[in-house]
């Protein structure tokens, strides 16, 4: 065969002006004969052409195919009669050009080839497609793996910026970008806790200095907008209006999520510092005779928030001195006292009233705050013990076990300064 000659123009199929027969089995097991033109396949497949180069190939190739691949096998061979700048307008789907892909990678045809990789590494993937062509493109080799560049690892700047600016976001650090300013918060929020699974980069981002500075501003740009809006909601005219009452139940929705991202941050302290800071200034708004009936949502979302500082201190993950943790203490537990028989008695008399601390939220509390009692010196666990026996609530939250412990460490207390004093003297009388 004389593969020297000029190329003429030709099509698949054209038996008249074919020079070379494909044999493919087709999907029934019989075979089925493509005419062919040695121009055209000498030209766009490495493996043809060494194949008709053989002086004892003849004029027919038999190409074995399974049932599953025949119908790529044949689009393949339509491929390589087209042009090259028309091939990226005959792939229609992700997973027709995953399979011709995967063929003219074996067959050696460059062109295919490449067109398969630009189509698929431009169009959009479904999540099942994505998983298949991770599968494929790792045994397809290094050829395909420009079509991963999507989900390639990016350098831990590119990470750190992104999070930056997903945090930024997320807290409202410049402003809101209405009109969908709270759907796209709401959405950065879900990304920044994302990025901060148990990914091996994740503590070389949160740990670096610039993504600190950030996420402090943040939260301290999110306490500052909860406090404002609480500030100015006493002033307004009606305040069971539902916009403000919106507004209120978001930001505070914003500091709680700062609560449950912090600590994978290590800056649970920041946050535990901000909520004392603006502890008192809240409790008088809340306890506001206008609010004696109302935003009750408010009222327990608080005490969630204040639930979880309350465990940060008393179980050590938060180190205070003691004067912060008394102070704390001080300014919360009267109102968890207050708030908790108002609520059971709100819910005993509407069956459906939604506002009440549950019984998990009430056993971390009141684990918490004896922890953080016992932790106390012995003077200020006094004091928190004898208010606590002086009030009419002393079910909730029940503080007997830290009395009995307060009160066999004031006994061993004595009888340790007894003994002592004890050895004292015996010393000085034997001298």
């Amino acid at each position: 065969m004389d593969l020297t000659a000029v190329a003429k123009p030709c099509s698949f199929g054209d038996k008249g002006t074919s020079d070379v027969v494909l044999r493919l089995r087709n999907s029934e097991g019989r075979p089925e004969w493509f005419y062919s033109h040695s121009s055209v396949l000498v030209s766009k497949s490495r493996f043809f052409a060494d194949r008709l180069s053989n002086p004892g190939s003849g004029s027919c190739i038999e190409i074995h195919c399974s049932d599953s691949t025949y119908d790529h096998h044949v689009n393949l061979l339509r491929l390589l009669y087209l042009p090259t700048d028309s091939l990226l307008d005959s792939l229609d789907s992700v997973q027709s050009a995953l399979a011709v892909l995967r063929l003219a990678i074996a067959f050696c045809c460059e062109d295919v080839t490449n067109c398969c990789i630009q189509y698929l590494e431009a169009v959009p993937w479904e999540d099942k497609e994505e998983e298949q062509i991770v599968k494929e493109v790792s045994e397809l080799g290094p050829v395909a793996m420009p079509i991963l560049a999507r989900i390639q690892p990016v350098d831990l700047s590119a990470t750190k910026n992104v999070f930056i600016s997903a945090v930024r976001f997320a807290t409202s650090i410049g402003g809101s970008c209405p009109p969908f300013g709270d759907e796209l918060k709401t959405s950065a929020q879900e990304q920044v806790e994302f990025m901060l699974g148990g990914d091996e980069d994740t503590p070389l981002v949160t740990a670096n200095d610039e993504v600190k500075s950030v996420v402090k501003s943040g939260l301290s740009q999110v306490c500052s907008l909860f406090e404002n809006e609480l500030s100015s909601f006493l002033l307004v005219p009606d305040i069971t209006a539902e916009t403000a009452e919106t507004r209120i139940l978001q930001c505070l929705s914003d500091v709680e999520w700062m609560c449950n991202i912090l600590p994978k941050m290590d800056l649970m302290k920041d946050f535990v510092c901000s909520w004392g800071g603006m502890s008192r200034k809240i409790l008088e708004i809340v306890e506001d005779k206008k609010l004696d009936n109302a935003m009750w949502v408010l009222k327990v979302k608080l005490i969630e928030v204040t639930g979880k500082v309350l465990e940060a201190v008393g179980y050590g993950n938060v180190i205070l001195p003691a004067p912060c943790r008394v102070q704390l203490l001080k300014t919360w537990l009267p109102y968890i006292r207050k708030i908790k028989p108002l609520l059971d008695t709100k819910a005993d008399e509407d069956t459906d009233f939604p506002y009440k601390m549950d019984e998990d939220l009430c056993q971390s509390i009141e684990g918490a705050i004896v922890s953080l009692v016992l932790a106390l010196p012995s003077n200020d666990q006094a004091d928190i013990l004898t208010d606590w026996m002086k009030t009419e609530q002393l079910k909730y939250p029940d503080l007997s076990e830290a009395f009995e412990v307060w009160c066999y460490r004031t006994k061993s207390a004595k009888r340790r300064l007894m003994e002592g004093l004890d050895r004292v003297g015996n010393t000085t009388i034997s001298l």
